[in-house]
């Protein structure tokens, strides 16, 4: 199996690219103080002119490093040898100019060392260390043998090239503590990006607003929710809650002393209740978690549980009030045929009408379990709505003209029973309040942002005010022989098909609208 070439990092050119440098900024200084410093200090006057010429042959080279770092060619492992190679070279002919050991220039090889060794990761420091070793030895060697070297120098040379093994060696040990450490760095980078990702789609999806506060009450985290229920404006790190919610920083400030109520908010109309919860962040700075709990939300949730327990208990009960029904029925029908005088038949009349009340609201309730049954299909509302009108026309007796208008493109996704079933329902309420005229009531589509809309308008008195908001409530209703269950019917409906049900005030009579859900594709 090949081996898997190494590709460095770009963090390994960078390094190598300041490294570079470093390079160049000790051989300009070494050309600045051999220039500057007085004769014999550090090197011989006839020497100097050596060591320049060496230092700027070696800048040059250096520029030439420069190109080979910024095109990253050859490798980084051959390129970085081949400069840590002239490095050595270089300080080695520097220090054999300056008479040898006794010049302290060898010293220099042990930065270039250890910062080769920090780049590379400690992978060929000791290399690099065997190098000036031998480099070392080779001019102590040439200057003992050929130059008139004293013997007492091979102790120094001893001493320099053990000092070269240890600078490598302590280099590879903090390399290899600096990569585990960044690779340690990174994971827990990753974990804390995953976490703070977490965090975020969790604030976002709960269901109650959240606000997060600073030790200042300057807000640093807030939810789509929290925006709902207290109003748009809110800028992190910005906002402070006692200018943007003074009654919510009144709570919060009362948090302590029990006092936890939080009026309705009139910007949103709103009614919440905030919970506090104290988050310690360092030693000292203290913030704040407020959770917003929508009130109208938790009774609407609680409305539906009792609706749904209530809805569950009346359809037995109507199954079992069903045959007992028909059989009052039955018998009051043989009782009108047998009845000769006006008082029976009309006792088997007032019979026989409230069985039939009996039996549409038991009807009723039975739909109550009807909106999970829902088979949405793609009506053309224009082709459907024509249809429907002249049937309703039809069955409630209605000689008036209806007027419906509907584009013919118009589409809706909708269970094609029970879009029936509400259409029926609004327009026979709208029917019974309207002027009865032609024009008095009014079926009329339209588009909306991606979606289609019915609106179903009559002429009527309209709805009240005080009765705006009991519209859709089960059992409630303004006509004597009515159930109080057919508009809850028809927006549970509705609801179930994805589909919304809602009333809209007008100026003059009332207008219910049934907003589908996006136009199929």
């Amino acid at each position: 199996m090949p081996a898997r070439k190494f590709t460095a990092p770009d963090a390994f050119w960078r390094s190598a690219k300041i490294f570079n440098l470093f390079r160049a900024a000790m051989v300009a200084s070494l050309i600045v103080a051999n220039w500057s410093l007085s004769p014999n200090l550090l090197f011989d006057k006839g020497d100097r002119i050596s060591v320049n010429w060496a230092s700027m042959a070696y800048l040059c080279l250096i520029s030439g490093y420069t190109l080979c770092l910024r095109y990253r060619w050859p490798t980084f492992r051959l390129l970085l040898g081949i400069q840590v190679g002239s490095d050595i070279l270089f300080i080695v002919g520097v220090m054999h100019i300056g008479g040898g050991f006794q010049s302290g220039i060898a010293l220099m090889l042990l930065p270039y060392l250890a910062g080769a060794g920090l780049i590379s990761r400690g992978s060929t420091t000791l290399f690099h260390a065997a190098m000036a070793s031998i480099a070392l030895l080779g001019q102590q060697g040439y200057q003992y043998f050929f130059d008139g070297g004293r013997a007492s120098d091979w102790f120094q040379v001893a001493m320099v090239s053990s000092a070269c093994f240890a600078t490598a060696w302590l280099a590879h040990r903090l390399a290899s503590y600096a990569t585990e450490s960044e690779q340690l760095a990174a994971r827990r980078g990753n974990e804390l990006a995953n976490m703070a990702q977490i965090n975020r789609l969790v604030i976002q999806d709960v269901s109650d607003g959240v606000l997060v506060l600073d030790e200042l009450g300057v807000v640093r985290q807030f939810n789509q929710q929290a925006e709902r229920l207290l109003g748009r404006g809110m800028v992190v790190g910005r906002t402070v809650l006692r200018e943007f919610s003074p009654a919510l920083a009144r709570a919060l400030s009362g948090w302590r002393e029990g006092d936890s109520t939080l009026a309705p908010n009139p910007a949103s109309n709103q009614r919440v209740r905030p919970r506090f919860m104290p988050v310690q962040v360092g030693s000292s700075a203290t913030g704040t978690v407020v959770f917003l709990e929508d009130i109208e939300r938790l009774q609407r949730e609680a409305q539906q549980i009792k609706l749904a327990a209530l809805g569950r208990l009346t359809a037995n009960i109507a199954h079992e009030i069903r045959n007992p029904l028909s059989a009052i029925s039955h018998a009051a029908q043989l009782l009108a045929e047998d009845a000769d005088d006006p008082a029976s038949k009309r006792l088997t009349q007032i019979i026989g009408d409230n069985t039939k009340r009996l039996n549409q609201m038991v009807q009723e309730v039975l739909d109550l379990n009807r909106r999970d049954r829902a088979d949405p299909v793609d009506i053309r509302l224009h082709e459907w709505l024509t249809l429907f009108v002249a049937e309703f026309k039809e069955v409630e007796g209605i000689q008036a003209d209806i007027v419906l208008e509907c584009p013919q493109g118009a589409t809706a996704r909708f269970d094609e029973g029970q879009l029936h079933q509400v259409m029926w329902n609004l327009c026979r309420n709208g029917w019974r309040y309207c002027s009865q005229k032609d024009g008095g009531l009014s079926v009329k589509v339209g588009p909306t942002e991606d979606a289609w809309a019915i609106q179903v308008r009559d002429d009527g008195a309209g709805v009240s005010s005080e009765d705006m908001g009991k519209l859709f409530e089960p059992f409630f209703t303004t006509d004597a022989k009515g159930t109080g269950l057919g508009l809850y019917i028809a927006r549970e409906i509705c609801a179930g098909n994805d589909s919304v049900l809602e009333y809209v005030p007008v100026s003059l009579g009332a207008c219910f609208r049934i907003t589908f859900p996006s136009r199929p594709a």
